[in-house]
């Protein structure tokens, strides 16, 4: 080793006692480069020393990456456009993994002005948190500097593009039913699955949370809707980890630039705005920003204030209506379901699919859930002087049962009122389900124990049905309108609704046909697919308290 290197290791093995950094030095004329003790162990590498040191990184670097590290390193080495090599790159460490590499170095130039060394710095971007240490990928820092060189790139070319944001689907609820760590896994199978399908040299990027962010310079609205429909394909399937099953869907949000604006932050703003109403829209779908999609998003901010003052003050602006239901043989009035309304401080009605998610995004649905139950069963109680065994079904979202303050406070709140347990029905949306199946069955069982009936709603309409008939304890399913809408046309939708019904009856739980209109749709439920209750517009729509109360309560024999 000639001397000037047997210098400089000296100085790296001093430096590296401090720094995490890795350092390293080419002699040009010898083609010997030297290394870092601490580069050589974490990427195994055979020696300090090494006589053709392309020969043995090259193969480590990231095959997505080896196009651009061969074009900085020929800028200096054949034409000698740049004396400085500036690139973030990926390469193997010692355990396999891809790790995110920094890599700045000069070139050292003799009296004749000729290349004589090449040296430099190499540092791991998540020590210098550019990189997400759970899934590997470039963060939110790098994701920025992209953008903006992207918008540098347009304003010099007039070349745009798009800004992709995606966000996981009931990943919450993911880490509350397992773990965090659980949830990290999540992350880095879904982060591989998505790096496998973008197109090549484009980078995925870990944003905060759940998020990831793609840039796609040169794409139009067409590329981005067939990429987001690869990423559906590869995640609208249960999948497992460790022999335990979970289900997370994708939402996106998409800003054309220089259209959706030409600075970083507004970009961001609204990919962030169009994303959220992705997942406010149903979620599993891309939205695509425009001013109006930015102006509702706008408009459910304020709501989400508005709403919050409605909750403390009292549920001001609240109120249920109830729709009826009736034995479906007997016609005979059993019960009804409490609806929630709103109505803003300017008094226009709001209808449930905005105010409803941002009751449970705020958690407000918390608080606003037991004046719920309290108003229904005073209401149920004053009911039942008229028709003694009229009950109210209550629908109820995870996060009220996650609640360990709900189960009590129900149980007081019908002591209280000295109302029988069975007067009430507990009805859960079956898509707020996930997978925790047997928190849901201690809970539902702790009810049912007590006398309460449980109900699925919206039966048919989830990701598996019949998974979940299986798998959740309940007395009541509730088979969605979707499935009888087109009844007397379909004899599909006509067989489907009677073997359902015949497998519940055979499971001992008793079948609500939601969305019954008129009297044709009636006797199909009820004499070919063998119906025990009715609920839809055929008996009556959803009304206030006081209509309620006029049209069925005070009628003779509580017949609607």
């Amino acid at each position: 080793m000639p001397p000037l290197l047997q210098q400089i290791k000296f100085y790296f093995d001093v430096l590296t006692r401090s720094s995490d950094a890795y350092f390293f030095i080419t002699d040009i004329e010898g083609g010997l480069t030297l290394l870092s003790r601490n580069w050589v162990e974490d990427f195994a590498l055979p020696g300090e020393s090494l006589p053709d040191m392309d020969a043995v990184w090259i193969p480590l670097v990231h095959p997505d990456d080896v196009p651009r590290y061969k074009a900085s390193m020929d800028a200096m080495f054949v034409r000698r456009t740049s004396d400085e090599h500036n690139i973030n790159y990926r390469a193997q460490d010692r355990e396999g993994q891809y790790v995110w590499l920094k890599c700045r170095g000069s070139l050292l130039l003799d009296e004749e002005k000729k290349p004589h060394f090449f040296g430099g710095v190499m540092v791991r971007l998540e020590h210098l948190n550019q990189a997400d240490s759970v899934t590997g990928l470039l963060s939110k820092g790098p994701f920025e500097e992209a953008v903006r060189e992207a918008l540098d790139e347009f304003r010099r070319s007039g070349v745009g593009g798009q800004l992709l944001l995606l966000g996981l689907d009931n990943f919450k609820i993911v880490n509350e039913t397992y773990n965090r760590a659980f949830g990290d896994q999540v992350l880095r199978a879904t982060a591989e699955q998505i790096a496998n399908i973008l197109p090549p040299g484009t980078n995925l990027y870990k944003m905060d949370g759940d998020e990831f962010g793609v840039l796609l310079p040169g794409a139009g609205e067409g590329q981005v809707n067939r990429l987001f429909r690869a990423i559906q394909t590869c995640m609208t399937r249960q999948q497992f980890i460790d022999g335990r099953m979970y289900f997370c869907t994708m939402s996106g949000g998409t800003v054309a630039y220089p259209q959706g604006g030409r600075e970083y932050q507004g970009l961001y703003k609204h990919a962030e705005a169009a994303l959220d109403l992705a997942k406010r829209d149903g979620k599993n779908q891309n939205v695509i920003f425009t001013r109006e999609q930015y102006n509702r998003w706008m408009r459910s901010l304020e709501m989400r204030d508005t709403i919050k003052t409605s909750v403390e003050n009292g549920c001001e602006g609240f109120s249920l209506f109830y729709q009826p239901q009736v034995d479906a043989v007997s016609q005979r009035l059993v019960g009804a379901e409490a609806l929630l309304r709103w109505k803003n401080p300017k008094g226009r009605m709001v209808s449930p699919m905005e105010f409803v998610p941002i009751l449970e995004e705020t958690k407000m649905i918390l608080p606003l859930g037991k004046w719920i139950v309290e108003e229904a069963c005073k209401t149920c109680k004053k009911w039942r002087e008229r028709v003694p065994d009229f009950h109210v079904s209550i629908n109820v979202s995870y996060p009220q049962i996650k609640d360990v303050t709900f189960f009590p406070f129900v149980e007081e709140a019908i002591e209280k009122l000295g109302l029988p347990p069975a007067a009430v029905t507990l009805e859960l949306t079956e898509s707020t389900i996930v997978s925790d199946w047997a928190f849901l069955n201690q809970q539902f069982d702790e009810f049912r124990h007590q006398g309460f009936r449980i109900a699925m709603d919206d039966f048919g309409t989830g990701y598996s049905s019949l998974a979940y008939l299986k798998k959740l304890s309940c007395d009541i399913v509730k088979v969605d309108r979707e499935f009888v809408k087109n009844i007397q046309e379909s004899a599909f939708d006509r067989q489907l609704v009677k073997y359902t019904v015949e497998l519940c009856h055979n499971l001992g739980i008793r079948v609500c046909i939601e969305g019954v209109e008129d009297e044709p749709v009636y006797d199909i439920v009820t004499k070919d697919c063998g119906a025990d209750f009715i609920q839809g517009y055929y008996f009556g729509r959803p009304v206030s308290e006081h209509d309620f109360e006029e049209m069925y309560i005070n009628k003779r024999g509580g017949t609607p």
